[in-house]
Parts: structure tokens; C-alpha cells; sequence
């Protein structure tokens, strides 16, 4: 299983709305609004990372809303 984090950056007055939308996906444990550069922090597992990248690029960016993201894997050191 691969987990990570994902930063969304949305429109102005989205955030919300988005995490909202985000947090319904299959694989996806949470989405929260932040403060700062990014407005919604997404936390999200697959079973490898081929799959979390068609995830992200499939079903989260295809979110109306938001216009861009930045995937950080999980690593367990």
C-alpha cells in the first residue's frame, strides 16, 4: 500500500467545496483547508504507486476548482 500526501491549490473561495468533493473518492482517508500556499491538504492510499498517480491525475485533478497539485509520497524510513 502507498500513502500520501497531496497539496491542491484551488480558485479563489473553492477550498471548501473541493475538500468536500475530494474527501467522497475511494482512497482518500482525508481532505482538510489549510492555511498558506496551498487551501486543501488530501491524504490518500493505493495499493501502488502507478494506481495513486492515475488517482491524482484521474479522479483529483479532474475536480472542478482546482488548479494545480503536488503528490508526496509516504515514506517509511
Amino acid at each position: 500500500m502507498v500513502s500520501a500526501y497531496i497539496l491542491v491549490q484551488t480558485e479563489l473561495g473553492k477550498a471548501a467545496e473541493v475538500a468536500r468533493t475530494v474527501e467522497e473518492l475511494p482512497g482518500v482517508s482525508s481532505a482538510d483547508d489549510v492555511t498558506g500556499p496551498y487551501d486543501v491538504i488530501v491524504r490518500a492510499e493505493a495499493p501502488d504507486v502507478d494506481q495513486l498517480g492515475r488517482m491524482v491525475v484521474s479522479a483529483i485533478q479532474a475536480i472542478p476548482g482546482i488548479t494545480r497539485t503536488l503528490t508526496c509520497p509516504i515514506v517509511n524510513l
